[in-house]
């Protein structure tokens, strides 16, 4: 790729970035300078008052990052393709027979983030790829304002087919699919987990405890820190909710960051 086309995609994804920033609540939006070697990622600028406010607590930064992590156990399947391949018509509970595709999920299999929802929707379901509608849409724009691509990190649900009508998955379904979802994390190898609303965050903690007591802090899945916010559809429905999921956005990159710092 010639430097004109490198310097066009850059300023492309920057000027996507500061967009989908300003469109989540933030006025003031900057960039932090980084070696030309490094990727590019928004940070967004804040008032000593609110910078107070929202930056992490250094007692409440991933330590788990300086600890020994216990190892994932070995997938049981090469790669994805191979496990996909292996389940992709699987009828374990009723979905697997009301169902128009089986959605697997979808991006880097090298990806060091992994978004994890609860479970297909109607365009889901029509197309077999995970947050392919509005909720979709909008998470798109919440990961390039993380300065990342869609192709840069993992996407996938707890359910891989859809409850009929959209309503919530139920506990024997769960049970049934989340084997699907622990091989995936095992092939995938994400440094994090971001779970989009209560019951990703329930399926995957193994907890009943409200969203507002999950959210603001880090949790473990087999090893792998997690962080919990609201569902892309409950933004789309209560837009108070964007600013909060932003913050957890940034706690996120904080500490994505630092791992980059530390290669």
């Amino acid at each position: 790729m010639a430097f004109e086309d490198e310097l066009k995609e850059l300023y492309d994804l920057a000027r996507r970035a500061l967009v989908c920033q300003a469109e989540l609540g933030h006025k003031e939006i900057i960039f932090e300078a980084r070696a030309a070697s490094a990727p590019l990622r928004p940070a967004s600028a804040m008032t000593a008052s609110s910078e107070k406010e929202f930056t992490t607590d250094p007692a409440d930064q991933l330590s788990l990052l300086a600890t020994e992590q216990p190892a994932l156990q070995a997938p049981q399947f090469k790669d994805l393709s191979e496990h996909h391949l292996a389940i992709c018509d699987c009828t374990k509970c009723p979905l697997g027979f009301t169902r128009t595709n089986f959605v697997y999920g979808v991006g880097n299999p090298d990806a060091k983030i992994m978004f994890i929802g609860e479970a297909p929707g109607f365009e889901e379901d029509r197309q077999g790829e995970p947050f392919v509608g509005r909720a979709g849409k909008l998470l798109d724009k919440i990961i390039e304002a993380m300065g990342l691509r869609r192709q840069d990190v993992y996407i996938a649900n707890i359910l891989k087919c859809r409850p009929p009508e959209n309503r919530d998955p139920q506990p024997d379904e769960m049970k049934a699919c989340l084997p699907y979802l622990i091989e995936q994390i095992r092939l995938i190898k994400p440094r994090f987990i971001c779970a989009l609303g209560r019951i990703a965050a329930h399926g995957l903690l193994e907890t009943n405890a409200p969203l507002g007591q999950l959210r603001g802090k880090w949790h473990r899945f087999q090893g792998i820190p997690v962080i919990v916010t609201y569902h892309p559809a409950a933004l789309l429905r209560f837009a108070q909710y964007k600013r909060p999921t932003w913050e957890d956005m940034q706690k996120l990159m904080a500490e994505y960051g630092r791992l980059d710092q530390n290669r």
